[in-house]
């Protein structure tokens, strides 16, 4: 007779994380790092065709210069460098999801309104906008203060003259 050598549904160890959040987290990461790579490619390409064509043909005198377009040249280096900033862009804002675990605008409303104490800490919204108001109201008053002790102040100055 065999033993049956199951292991016990309790004891399998930790829960596995959502893959279906997860898999849309890490999405945009490597939408990013697949947009890096086409706007290398470009990049690449753009740079082999210049060289190429500076290369004078084979019964071409070599100290005649070949003629550039210089808007045309900065313009596309502009849109090529434009599509590298993004694509980097994309790839950085799709780690940094994935690194503090956003998947939603929900989740980063949660997360940013955790940090700032409003939620978590029993705090409404409108709880944190009053204490704000509050700050406001006295650093604003405490400006004033200063502004009429320095008129007051300039005041006796011109007295004494």
């Amino acid at each position: 007779m065999a033993k049956d050598n199951k292991v016990p549904l309790s004891t399998e160890g930790p829960p596995r994380p959502n893959l279906k959040r997860s898999r849309k987290q890490f999405g945009l990461f490597l939408a990013g790092a697949g947009f890096v790579a086409l706007s290398t490619l470009i990049t690449r390409r753009s740079f082999v065709r210049r060289y190429k064509s500076s290369i004078p043909a084979f019964y071409q005198p070599n100290n005649q210069p070949n003629s550039v377009n210089g808007a045309i040249e900065a313009f596309e280096a502009l849109n090529i460098a434009t599509a590298n900033v993004a694509s980097f862009t994309m790839m950085a804002t799709g780690g940094m999801l994935y690194a503090f675990d956003i998947s939603s605008l929900a989740d980063l409303r949660r997360k940013v309104r955790g940090g700032l104490g409003v939620d978590g800490t029993g705090r409404t919204e409108k709880d944190g906008e009053e204490e704000f108001e509050e700050w406001l109201a006295s650093v604003l008053a405490r400006k004033g203060e200063k502004e009429n002790q320095a008129r007051e102040q300039g005041v006796l100055r011109d007295e004494k003259r």
